[in-house]
């Protein structure tokens, strides 16, 4: 994590600095960038699992929905299959829900993603199903959809024909994205400077995408895109300096934001082959390919599969030639002298120990990256687990003071109320022993500061707690509050339940209510409720919890 800081601390210092002299730089970064691509994509894995955990746990079709939609959001780029998968789902949960709105959405997403892996036909199939008046907020996915099929089939055509046709729908397709995506929006400028490229306008595009590029503060991979878009602009304008330095940007933010379906890095390194640089042209091309493999992402897979090759030759005719080289030296050694040839074999064992050496260095390195993952993880556990244990102890010491200082006050009070019986019985007035027996008040009144007790030092643990459990309502007009009351019933019986005690048997001893009465009052809350009833009570129990 902290190199994936410093490389972002460093891209960022070096963009205003003149092309040809950040060129080198931004390809350190870069280096960098690939050769942490595990740390990135453990990263995405990560936020993925909490996202499946969260629609595992989730009970509500709407929850479930939503959390198939981000699920596809953050599969879409790196990994077509899962989004495929998220996509189907989340549209089987629309058609069960019966929302239009949300099924057209799911089919648009259904579309998307089946253009990506090359089932072109199958996504202008489902297109053709979907009647975008059903669903007007939904028009520039639409367009965009289309846009985006008919510029992977251009790509794919093999007539010149074909290619025209393909690119005059993309063309319409673009005009309409114009015309319903929002001026100075990040998808019109994407569009708008895809236009001015394509009409070779390059100087309006660059006076759109710059002034645009840094106003892009959190999205890197929206960074990559406008980056790559700058790059197709200085190539127009045959600014290779230029190009060269936006598509290594534009390749950092792709690999650091975990997206797998991406231009910018091959294209760059199909540009290092031809400056000479075929090492880093190979691992780059390596690379996207192990990339566009693991997203399923065929477009992609045919473009690397044609310029692979010609890096792979040259890469082995420069590994080739290195090798004949070394072999050329070690024999010219070996011939000056017999001593040289027994110092160049202990060099050999050297470095096979070295090699050796190193190896289990990488091994031990991969280990220990492991073990820092699982401690992280279990770190974070263990927060977690500290900061219940924290409110825990809370909640137990505050009581236990409380019921000390109670326990004494009680002895007190029945000290002291035994005397008053015994002085009354002593002195002979059996009426005014009976009648004092008899009554209800000392009781009352001791439950009167019990309760007054209970509600003020829980409303010490918890002060936000009439408010926040309020907000949890659609209605909160009968749990309005008497001048100088803390808590009522319906509320005490709720602040129970957030400390752990959710036995109604135990509420209605406590509180001294029948037990219908307590069920009655709960299942009356619970209507009442914003949402799901049955995570009702689950929300109440994360009021007054520290939430990061």
């Amino acid at each position: 994590m902290r190199k994936t800081i410093v490389a972002l601390i460093f891209l960022c210092s070096v963009l205003a600095i003149p092309a040809q002299n950040t060129t080198d730089s931004l390809l350190k970064v870069l280096d960098l960038s690939v050769e942490n691509f595990q740390i990135y994509s453990t990263q995405k894995e990560n936020k993925l699992n909490k996202l499946k955990d969260l629609l595992n746990y989730s009970s509500s079709d709407s929850l479930k929905y939503d959390i198939c939609g981000k699920l596809y959001d953050e599969y879409k780029a790196y990994k077509s299959d899962s989004a495929l998968t998220y996509a189907r789902r989340k549209l089987q949960i629309a058609e069960k829900l019966n929302n239009k709105r949300n099924i057209i959405d799911s089919r648009l997403n259904l579309a998307s993603i089946m253009g990506v892996t090359g089932m072109y036909k199958e996504a202008l199939d489902i297109l053709g199903t979907v009647d975008i008046n059903n669903a007007t907020d939904l028009k520039a996915y639409y367009f965009h959809i289309y846009r985006t099929l008919y510029g992977f089939m251009s790509d794919y055509a093999v007539s010149f024909q074909e290619k025209k046709r393909y690119d005059n729908l993309t063309s319409a397709y673009r005009d309409s994205l114009l015309a319903t995506n929002e001026p100075r929006s990040s998808p019109h400028i994407m569009v708008k400077s895809d236009q001015l490229i394509v009409r070779k306008q390059y100087d309006e595009a660059l006076t759109l995408l710059l002034s645009y590029f840094p106003t892009i503060k959190e999205n890197i991979h929206t960074k990559a895109i406008i980056a790559y878009s700058i790059a197709q602009a200085y190539e127009g304008m045959n600014e290779r300096a230029l190009q060269k330095k936006w598509l290594i940007i534009s390749a950092i933010n792709d690999l650091q934001s975990a997206t797998k379906e991406y231009i910018s890095l091959r294209t760059l390194a199909f540009l290092l082959y031809e400056d000479g640089d075929v090492s880093r042209a190979y691992n780059y091309m390596k690379r996207s390919l192990d990339d566009a493999l693991f997203c399923n992402a065929r477009l992609r897979t045919y473009e690397i599969s044609k310029m692979m090759p010609i890096i792979d030759k040259a890469y082995q005719i420069q590994t080739d030639s290195r090798q004949r080289l070394m072999l050329i030296t070690l024999i010219s050694i070996s011939v000056l002298s017999v001593l040289l040839i027994i110092a160049v074999f202990f060099v050999y064992r050297q470095m096979n120990k070295l090699a050796l050496a190193r190896k289990n260095l990488s091994e031990a390195n991969e280990q220990l990256n492991q073990l820092n993952l699982e401690l992280s993880r279990i770190n974070i556990e263990l927060k977690d687990a500290n900061r219940t244990l924290t409110e825990s102890n809370l909640i137990k010491e505050e009581y236990i003071g409380r019921y000390m200082d109670q326990c004494s006050e009680y002895i007190d009070k029945l000290d002291n109320y035994r005397r008053t019986l015994n002085k009354t019985a002593v002195s002979g007035k059996m009426d005014d022993l009976l009648q004092a027996i008899k009554s209800k008040q000392f009781i009352e009144d001791e439950l009167k500061d019990f309760y007054y007790n209970f509600d003020i030092t829980f409303l010490q643990l918890f002060p936000e707690f009439v408010q926040d459990f309020k907000k949890l309502l659609i209605d909160d007009e009968y749990l309005q509050l008497k001048q100088g009351q803390m808590l009522n019933t319906e509320l005490r019986i709720y602040a129970l339940i957030r400390l752990g005690i959710s036995d109604s048997v135990k509420i209605s001893h406590f509180l001294r209510c029948s037990l219908s009465t307590i069920y009655n009052y709960r299942t009356k809350i619970r209507n009442k409720a914003i949402g799901s009833r049955d995570e009702f009570e689950l929300k109440v129990m994360l009021i007054g919890l520290e939430t990061e």
